[in-house]
């Protein structure tokens, strides 16, 4: 039955075109970059539960990008270092599911939230007066909550349709960890459906969250503009920076990646490889330096962590 042979099914893990005797020596940068990841993100949250400043709207949005962040390289990065280090390639059917699972759920989590920074800088700069009434700290719980809902509702159908295919022979995918668009690749059934949906949950999801976000800077830009002097437009684009940031670093390579997917045939198996990982590896790492360098209260407050140990 389709049951037993998608059961029985593992995946053999790709993506490391240069595979040989580097792979030991690829692990310990890997290895680091992930330390890095997470020593980031976790500095980030223990400075924003510890401030009673930053108790405030865009921080508890910065908290949970955080969490994004924390989720998105502990769902990628353990397969990587599996695979580099111990040379451990296959992987089961059912873990396949829950990482490829974790890894959209975490990916559609940081869309949502860096819309939501984008809305709280739309209202902080055009509508100023405003802002302690329309984003109060009940309203951004609620908009994390709505983010949660939404993650679940349309994630969850996605790995119930793929139990549905039959896999009758053991196959390699193309990266070193499960993704949706990657498992339907090799299944020896009909996937119309399981490709409709992942579309589908792509465009309601990254693809709106895009496009608001664009929206929202037209919008701030268009107020932006009509300020009197260079020095408040300037001020007020500082306030951006750490966002406009976030979202390249998130969506450029999302972005270049399905161009490769879509007409990339020439494109060598490096660069789709190197940008399906710049993808993964680059926001988690990048977010909270780029933050931490931009923000004065969390600059201010590992300043002093690291003054006292010094």
């Amino acid at each position: 039955t389709n049951g037993s042979q998608t059961r029985t099914q593992s995946f053999f893990l790709g993506g490391f075109p240069a595979w040989g005797t580097t792979q030991v020596w690829s692990a310990v940068p890997l290895c680091f970059t992930y330390l890095l990841a997470l020593l980031g993100n976790l500095t980030v949250l223990s400075i924003i539960r510890v401030e009673q400043s930053l108790h405030a709207p865009m921080y508890l949005l910065l908290a949970m990008l955080a969490v994004a962040d924390l989720g998105l390289s502990t769902s990628t990065f353990p397969t990587m270092l599996r695979m580099l280090w111990l040379e451990a390639r296959e992987v089961s059917f059912g873990t396949c599911l829950t990482q490829m699972f974790f890894i959209h759920s975490f990916t559609d989590i940081e869309s949502a939230v860096i819309l939501a920074m984008a809305f709280d800088r739309y209202v902080a700069i055009c509508h100023p007066l405003r802002y302690p009434s329309i984003l109060t700290n009940s309203v951004t719980t609620k908009i994390c909550v709505a983010i949660m809902v939404r993650t679940a509702l349309v994630q969850f159908p996605l790995p119930i349709l793929l139990t549905r295919l039959c896999f009758a022979r053991i196959s390699e995918l193309s990266h070193p960890y499960c993704l949706h668009p990657d498992i339907i690749k090799h299944a020896g059934s009909d996937t119309r459906i399981n490709s409709a949906y992942g579309l589908f949950v792509l465009l309601s999801t990254l693809g709106l969250d895009l496009l608001f976000v664009l929206l929202s800077y037209l919008l701030i830009l268009k107020t932006i503009l009509n300020f009197a002097t260079w020095r408040e437009r300037l001020k007020a684009l500082n306030t951006c920076i750490s966002h406009v940031c976030a979202v390249l670093l998130f969506f450029i390579p999302m972005i270049s990646l399905s161009m490769m997917h879509r007409f990339g045939k020439h494109v060598s198996p490096e660069a789709y490889v190197f940008m399906a990982n710049l993808h993964f590896l680059a926001p988690p790492i990048l977010n909270p330096i780029v933050y931490s360098v931009k923000t004065k209260s969390i600059r201010r407050r590992i300043l002093k962590v690291l003054c006292q140990r010094g």
